[in-house]
């Protein structure tokens, strides 16, 4: 017995050692989370004591996720940098502090700690005019993305770059990880008439590159205007087969709905389907894009028709709540919350049209594109980068229908854009 106990020990050391990689670690309360692995743009730009800001005048695109590896902020790097001048700061969504609700427009305004000049880039317009770059010289760029196509800030980048070439300014990209790493790549490209801010670029919705890199594919392939100068300070230490965790940075909430390094990967799993309002995501709950619910939704059995799919690498787990805000507010909801249990295996974009599909198996007479308001038909698309999506999948409520449309890009995508990797 004591033979077997001492086995049993042993086998139990093993299983910890082994299970306990920078992912778990980052998940589980009470252990010590990795050290940090890389450094971001910002870490090497310091660590050339900025030399390529020398003699400029620098304007920074940026809000609170542009930080270096201890948490201080680039707008106060770079303002304390005894060779740097500092001259205007640049806001996206939420603002370089993010102090803005999201969707609300940003106000021109002063710095409160530099008391610098705050120009907005969500408000009346999006891209930096004329008179918002007559002070500067070269235009930096530091936020977190999270390596979807419809989150802003991508946006933001790519007009800034055209703004830059159109005024004669350099611009530079701190680069920082893809969160959800730079080996996946799912839907189609954004088709003409699709055009905007949640689809600025002919990219996938998930795009696998850095920022970094994706500002040299918008240069390099003429997606802009017209090319900038550009120059990107490569991370050091990063691998495209790390999600966020596996870097051993401190995750900032990137939105106030983006607040774990693991709401990366759920965004694209129901975002899409959240533009139409037919179905609680987990806004305005403790999990935001992590689940589907509604007050008509029995949810054992949307869970086992779902399982019974046997989607790779996700399971569906039945669950009753009341939203605080949003979608469902103080209503008793039923549905599922999405477990991603191999993320390498699943197919993240696909999920949402799997819940719509069994809705209409389980509830036909509440069918998406039925029920759904029909004033929000556009934003669906926009975000879906076509209408084909929509049309293609409202005949039958399959998503066999959408597939090859959704996946037709992906291969030819992928091709072109090791043509921009700066990292293995």
């Amino acid at each position: 017995m004591t033979h077997k106990r001492s086995i049993l020990r042993l086998l139990l050391i093993l299983f910890i050692l082994v299970s306990n990689t920078p992912l778990s670690q980052g998940m589980e309360p009470g252990v010590k989370p990795p050290g940090i692995r890389i450094k971001t743009g910002i870490e090497v730009l310091k660590e050339q004591n900025f030399k390529c800001l020398e003699g400029k005048r620098v304007g920074l695109i940026t809000n609170p996720t542009g930080v270096d590896n201890q948490l201080r902020s680039t707008i106060d790097i770079l303002h304390e940098a005894p060779n740097v001048n500092l001259v205007a700061l640049y806001g996206p969504e939420h603002g370089v502090r993010g102090d803005v609700h999201a969707g609300d427009k940003v106000d021109n305004t002063n710095d409160p700690t530099t008391g610098l000049p705050v120009y907005s880039l969500y408000g009346k317009t999006r891209k930096p005019s004329p008179e918002m770059l007559k002070d500067i010289d070269v235009l930096v760029y530091d936020i977190q993305d999270i390596g979807c196509r419809s989150f802003t800030y991508i946006s933001t980048m790519g007009v800034a770059m055209e703004a830059a070439a159109e005024n004669g300014k350099e611009f530079i990209v701190l680069d920082r990880p893809n969160p959800i790493g730079g080996l996946k790549i799912e839907e189609n490209l954004v088709e003409d008439g699709y055009i905007s801010f949640v689809s600025q670029f002919k990219i996938p919705y998930l795009y696998g590159l850095t920022c970094g890199e994706l500002a040299l594919m918008l240069n390099g392939e003429q997606m802009l205007g017209r090319p900038c100068n550009l120059h990107v300070v490569k991370m050091k230490g990063w691998k495209r087969k790390m999600d966020y965790v596996q870097t051993g940075l401190q995750w900032i909430p990137s939105s106030p709905h983006i607040p774990h390094p693991h709401s990366a990967f759920f965004y694209p799993v129901s975002g899409i389907l959240g533009e139409l309002g037919y179905m609680s995501i987990g806004v305005g709950y403790t999990i935001p894009f992590q689940m589907f619910a509604a007050p008509w939704i029995e949810a054992d059995r949307l869970a086992d028709n779902l399982n019974r799919l046997n989607l790779p690498g996700v399971i569906f787990r039945p669950m009753h709540l009341k939203p605080f805000y949003s979608v469902g507010k103080g209503e008793h909801l039923q549905g599922v919350q999405v477990h991603i249990v191999d993320f390498n295996k699943a197919a993240l974009s696909e999920i949402q049209f799997y819940v719509m599909q069994e809705i209409a198996v389980l509830y036909p007479g509440r069918a998406v594109f039925d029920h759904a308001d029909k004033g929000r038909f556009r934003m669906f698309d926009l975000v879906s980068g076509s209408k084909e999506v929509r049309e293609r999948f409202s005949q039958r409520n399959r998503w066999e229908d959408v597939r090859d449309y959704w996946y037709k890009d992906v291969d030819d995508f992928r091709r072109l854009s090791k043509k921009y990797y700066l990292y293995k």
